[in-house]
């Protein structure tokens, strides 16, 4: 076993509660609790080489009123992805930010708070970004509703151009 893998194991040891899954030949799962996540984060990039953070998904579980927030991680060392899982509860909704050891985490976590609504302890900046007018819930919610949302937030009319009742398509 080399150096790199070696140095996953032993963090997987140091962090006996995580339920580990390799999931394909470069894809490992990890399901972790909330509070421990920025700790195996932080033991992924300082001592198994997992330094690129290439994103961090959301989802909604509406049954049981959770986030899934999902961290996922690369190593170029040993060419694998892991995949970090963690659930929060919609009340609050808040998380702690991983800016301070991955940079890149400020747009994702921007995206998430905007969509879901997940608030992100330390984040530096979660003003709306696609959304800039937006006065409705998250959108990415599976509770939100958007046809309500829009018979309730627009007003119908017919719309009967001109050109759509001319029969050469407005080419005379």
């Amino acid at each position: 076993m080399n150096r790199e893998l070696e140095s996953l194991d032993a963090v997987f040891r140091e962090m006996p509660d995580l339920k580990v899954e390799h999931t394909g030949p470069r894809r490992t799962r990890i399901q972790v609790e909330a509070d421990a996540l920025p700790t195996l984060l932080e033991l992924l990039k300082g001592r198994a080489g997992y330094l690129h953070l290439s994103a961090i998904s959301c989802v909604d579980w509406p049954d049981t009123e959770e986030f899934e927030l999902v961290y996922h991680l690369w190593s170029y060392q040993v060419s694998n992805l892991i995949s970090a899982h963690t659930r929060i509860p919609y009340d609050p909704g808040r998380y702690v930010s991983v800016y301070d050891l991955h940079a890149p985490a400020v747009y994702f976590e921007r995206d998430i708070h905007e969509m879901f609504g997940v608030w992100f302890e330390g984040c530096p900046d979660q003003e709306p970004f696609i959304l800039t007018e937006w006065q409705g819930p998250p959108p990415m919610r599976k509770s939100f509703d958007t046809v309500a949302y829009v018979n309730d937030t627009f007003e119908w009319r017919e719309y009967q151009p001109e050109w759509a009742n001319d029969p050469s398509g407005g080419k005379g």
